[in-house]
Order: structure tokens, then C-alpha cells, then sequence
């Protein structure tokens, strides 16, 4: 049983995060269907996203003509659409003891908005906490890829949005603050190298994840791999 603040859930979260165009967002859906191929009960969201409302916030955040954007109006608009996803499907899910497998989650705006913007992050992580009620993930796995690499992919696919769009020394930093999360909480996270061709980035996410959840004794069967620390 997992616990947030004085609410106990049975269920189990999952968070892919990294930088631009690292491969996540692909890499969901046949995750969920070797999941659900083992007899558990997966949902997948995205953010910001996943609700009707968060899906409007989505647009006004990713629309390439909102230049003027301040750094604290994108904060805060990011912390609306995951408040709304969290408390209308992210918990009654966990609640009744389902997997849920986010594409991002506050992790994001710590590296982004926090990191990459220079905002004051005891202030960040003050929103993120307020937004999520607390909720953290159980496992969360960074998609570590070479910035440069990730964003000629973005190019190269045509799925160029507003944060894409942002200096090159932006997403360094972002690239860099993940890594630092990674070092302060290593028991929460694994890397998986995503400059890798997409069949072994999978491979490697099956792979811990799968070995996550039998630990954790959500899930029969034996190891298929060593837990590595990426």
C-alpha cells in the first residue's frame, strides 16, 4: 500500500521523463500492452494533458505564437493542467489500484521551468507540491538522450512546438537538471540511454519496469534483467 499524505492507494505510478525528443511518448503504448499482455490494469496518460481542460492548457502552452510567454505564467499554467489531471484520473486510478503510466509529470517542470528558465526552485517545487497534492511517483525513468540529437529528431518528425523552440543553452540545462534529480533521488529513478535505436530503448524500459513491479509484488514472475542504475 502506498501512501499520500493521509490517503492510502493501492496502485502504482509510473513517470517517463527527458528532454526533447528523447522517444518517450512512442515508447507508451507497447509498454501498456505487454503490461496488460501480464494481466495487470494499465492506463496511460500524458502531460500537460490527459483531461479535457488540461488538453485546452495543453494548446495555449505548446502554440508557437504565444512568444511573449513569461516563464512564471508557463509555470503556473502547467501546474493548472496537472492539478486537473491528477485529481480527475490520475488518483481515483491509483485508488482502485491501477497502473498509471505518465509521458512527463512534475519532474518536468522542475527541469524545464525550474532549470531551464533559472527560477527560484524551492519555489518550484513549492507549486508542484501545492498542484499534485503531494503525489510522487513510484518509479520514474529518464530517457537520457544527447540534446542536439533529440532535437534534430523533433525536426525531422515536424512536431516542432513553442518549447522546442527555446535557445539551445535552455535545453542543456534541462538536460543537465535531470541528471541532477537523478543523483539526488536515486532510489525513485533509472536512466535509460535513449540514443539507442527505439527496439533497444524499449527493451530497457520492459526491462526495468518489469522488474520494478515484481519487486514491488505487483507482478508474478522472475527477474528479466538486472535492476541497473543507469
Amino acid at each position: 500500500m502506498y501512501f499520500v499524505g493521509m490517503r492510502a492507494y493501492p496502485g502504482f505510478l509510473i513517470s517517463l521523463e527527458g528532454g526533447e525528443g528523447c522517444g518517450k511518448t512512442s515508447q507508451i503504448p507497447p509498454l501498456v500492452d505487454y503490461l496488460r499482455s501480464k494481466g495487470l490494469t494499465v492506463f496511460p496518460t500524458r502531460e500537460p494533458g490527459g483531461t479535457s481542460i488540461s488538453e485546452q492548457i495543453r494548446d495555449v502552452l505548446h502554440d508557437k505564437t504565444n512568444t511573449e510567454m513569461h516563464p512564471r505564467t508557463e509555470t503556473l499554467l502547467y501546474q493548472a493542467a496537472r492539478s486537473q489531471i491528477v485529481e480527475q484520473v490520475i488518483l481515483p486510478r491509483l485508488r482502485k489500484g491501477e497502473i498509471v503510466i505518465s509521458d512527463r509529470y512534475y519532474d518536468s517542470t522542475i527541469a524545464y521551468q525550474g532549470y531551464g528558465h533559472r527560477q527560484d526552485i524551492k519555489s518550484i517545487r513549492s507549486l508542484v507540491k501545492y498542484a499534485t497534492g503531494g503525489l510522487i511517483p513510484d518509479y520514474t525513468l529518464l530517457l537520457n538522450v544527447d540534446v542536439e540529437i533529440g532535437l534534430s529528431r523533433k525536426v525531422n518528425q515536424g512536431e516542432i512546438n513553442r518549447m522546442d523552440l527555446l535557445a539551445l543553452d535552455f535545453h542543456v540545462r534541462v538536460h543537465d537538471a535531470y541528471l541532477r534529480m537523478v543523483s539526488e533521488e536515486p532510489s525513485r529513478w533509472s536512466i535509460v540511454d535513449a540514443n539507442q535505436p527505439i527496439e533497444e530503448v524499449y527493451k530497457e524500459l520492459r526491462t526495468k519496469i518489469e522488474n520494478k513491479l515484481i519487486f514491488n509484488g505487483l507482478l508474478e514472475g522472475n527477474r528479466s534483467g538486472p535492476d541497473r542504475r543507469g
